[in-house]
């Protein structure tokens, strides 16, 4: 069955169609991957506070940050589709473990020159940069590895269960950054980071292969890549979500660039940053746990995550105090899981085995590819107009977006329904 038939049928069948949130966890697979991602992921956020508290003491310009952004995500604009078919065509277990260790070590690096004194601005860039790539080559080869964990019956679950987890663990590595930072200094903190990727090697290494729902590799040859980006194109409905996906990710999601200097300038506050990221992490774990619950996952979530995106943005900009900005952090936190998840689902229905890691490729390219653009823009509105406008732009641009995408599939309904 074509994508798009699967989607309505999906919609006109059992939308409200639900099975355990955490079934995927019966398998020892999932539950040793998860765990190791888990922790790994805790540290990994815990850097990412650390790296905004740094930058912001080093220049206090949202512009800079905005630019770290933009080193860090291009790679994964200029790669992350053709890493997906490089992950269609190895061992993902393999892949994802030396991207894992190579993280690692990368995060010791930084940690080690910020303790030693070394750490600067073109520093901070040229790490994130190496990041970036590793980051590139690791996402799809680690996301295709979760269909893997599970039989085909669960992967849905098993995908949604994914972005829990990794939203799950940005509520607590923000909170302990917040902790930490001022006794222990941001070069701790990234040391800190560097070790808690022992978890998921070692979850890595245990993992069996005859314990895996592998697939056959891709075929040698070809374009994969553009192989993937025609699957998108032939399917209509899929060109509209992944359209507005990619929209509202590029101009919506920038908080982590003007947040620090927000807080700092409206409300005296850039000691609580961290914990802003943290209730924003919870609203996006509650956002995926609510589509994980689903046996099947329609696109009406998708419309419902981008409406909550656009007044999320636009409230928190305008809260008239933190209590009220910590309130309305909740709502664009679950756009961002809620989203995510769907889009992910979505993407998987009626695909073939052996293009799964590129399809997610396209989605973390659309995700994170597009920080290189939006977050400059962020951090440019920040400084030059106001930090109010530089998060309610992107909850404006939202709005736009749910009124087309409702638009179109009005006037597409018609059609499908004949």
């Amino acid at each position: 069955m074509s994508s798009p038939d699967a989607v309505v049928a999906a919609e006109t069948a059992t939308e409200l169609s639900r099975a355990g949130t955490f079934r995927s966890l019966r398998h020892r697979s999932a539950r040793l991957f998860f765990f190791g991602l888990f922790v790994s992921m805790v540290g990994t956020w815990l850097q990412f506070t650390a790296t905004s508290f740094l930058l912001y003491d080093l220049t206090g310009r949202a512009t800079d940050m905005g630019l770290n952004a933009m080193f860090q995500f291009l790679p994964m604009l200029f790669l992350g589709a053709w890493a997906g078919g490089f992950a269609d065509r190895r061992d993902r277990r393999v892949v994802t473990l030396c991207t894992q260790a190579s993280l690692a070590v990368l995060a010791l690096l930084l940690g080690l020159l910020d303790l030693t004194g070394l750490v600067t601005l073109p520093v901070v860039y040229a790490m994130s940069f190496l990041l970036g790539i590793t980051n590139a080559i690791d996402n799809p080869a680690r996301r295709g590895l979760v269909t893997e964990l599970v039989p085909p019956e669960d992967i849905s679950n098993a995908i949604s269960l994914n972005t829990a987890v990794m939203t799950g663990s940005r509520i607590f590595g923000p909170a302990l950054a917040a902790l930490l930072v001022a006794p222990l200094g941001t070069g701790w903190l990234f040391i800190v980071n560097g070790l808690s990727f022992a978890a998921i090697l070692v979850a890595l290494t245990r993992l069996s292969p005859d314990s895996l729902h592998q697939t056959p590799p891709a075929k040698p040859g070809g374009q994969p890549v553009r192989d993937a980006l025609r699957y998108v194109r032939d399917h209509g409905q899929l060109l509209v979500l992944f359209t507005v996906f990619t929209i509202v990710c590029t101009f919506a999601y920038n908080y982590a660039v003007v947040l620090p200097k927000m807080l700092d300038e409206k409300w005296d506050a850039t000691w609580s940053f961290g914990w802003m990221l943290a209730v924003i992490s919870a609203g996006s774990f509650l956002g995926s746990l609510s589509i994980a619950r689903l046996r099947v996952v329609t696109t009406g979530w998708f419309f419902l995550s981008i409406i909550c995106a656009g007044f999320g943005n636009i409230f928190l900009a305008w809260s008239p105090n933190l209590l009220v900005a910590y309130l309305w952090s909740v709502p664009l936190g679950w756009s961002l899981g809620a989203m995510v998840s769907t889009m992910n689902s979505l993407m998987q229905i009626g695909l073939p085995a052996e293009m799964r890691s590129r399809m997610l490729a396209l989605t973390a390219v659309a995700f994170l590819g597009s920080t290189p653009v939006g977050g400059p823009i962020t951090g440019w509105i920040a400084d030059n107009v106001s930090n109010e406008w530089a998060l309610g732009y992107g909850g404006v641009v939202s709005l736009v977006c749910a009124f087309a995408y409702f638009s179109v599939r009005s006037s597409e309904r018609p059609s499908n329904g004949g």
